[in-house]
């Protein structure tokens, strides 16, 4: 096999771009005649009447189309999302019985542990965690313990000496 030169590849591709750029001139150009041509058969010119009882009448008229026309958008609006759940539950039946289940991309989601039981009982349940509330209140009770008071030459006379000192440095070590 030949490999396409890059000057045949450049040229290949410039004709592309200027033949889809034409395609897009063209739809554009059809998109507004088809907006224009429905305007005209849906939207006949706005005639104002003169008086103020006709124009009230008008007023009222237009504020009818605009509540009838709200409705139809709402309708078509919950059958596509009644539509779009439906897709989505087909999609996962197919995967079911594929047998081969894709794993979510996990996020990783930061929550209290208020929030998070919360999320898990319902809203019904006022959980809190805060675990200092729910501690006991203790009180700290000092005791003095009565020094020994004893004579200090005798520690002295203790460790005096040999054996004294060898017992000073077994008591620290």
């Amino acid at each position: 096999r030949k490999k396409m030169t890059s000057s045949r590849r450049h040229n290949l591709k410039s004709v592309l771009l200027a033949i889809a750029k034409s395609l897009l001139e063209k739809e554009a150009a059809q998109v507004i005649t088809d907006k224009e041509n429905y305007m005209a058969e849906h939207c006949p010119p706005l005639s104002l009447p003169g008086s103020t009882q006709e124009l009230q009448e008008f007023c009222k008229k237009l504020h009818q189309d605009i509540d009838r026309i709200d409705e139809e958008r709402y309708d078509l609006n919950t059958k596509v999302e009644k539509a779009n759940k439906e897709i989505e539950d087909l999609k996962i039946k197919v995967i079911d019985l594929k047998g081969k289940f894709k794993k979510p991309a996990l996020r990783k989601v930061r929550m209290s542990a208020d929030q998070m039981l919360q999320a898990l009982l319902g809203s019904k349940h006022k959980v809190s965690m805060d675990l200092r509330s729910n501690l006991k209140q203790v009180k700290k009770e000092v005791k003095e313990e009565p020094a020994d008071v004893g004579d200090w030459r005798k520690n002295i006379e203790d460790k005096a000496g040999m054996d004294g000192r060898k017992k000073m440095f077994e008591g620290e070590a």
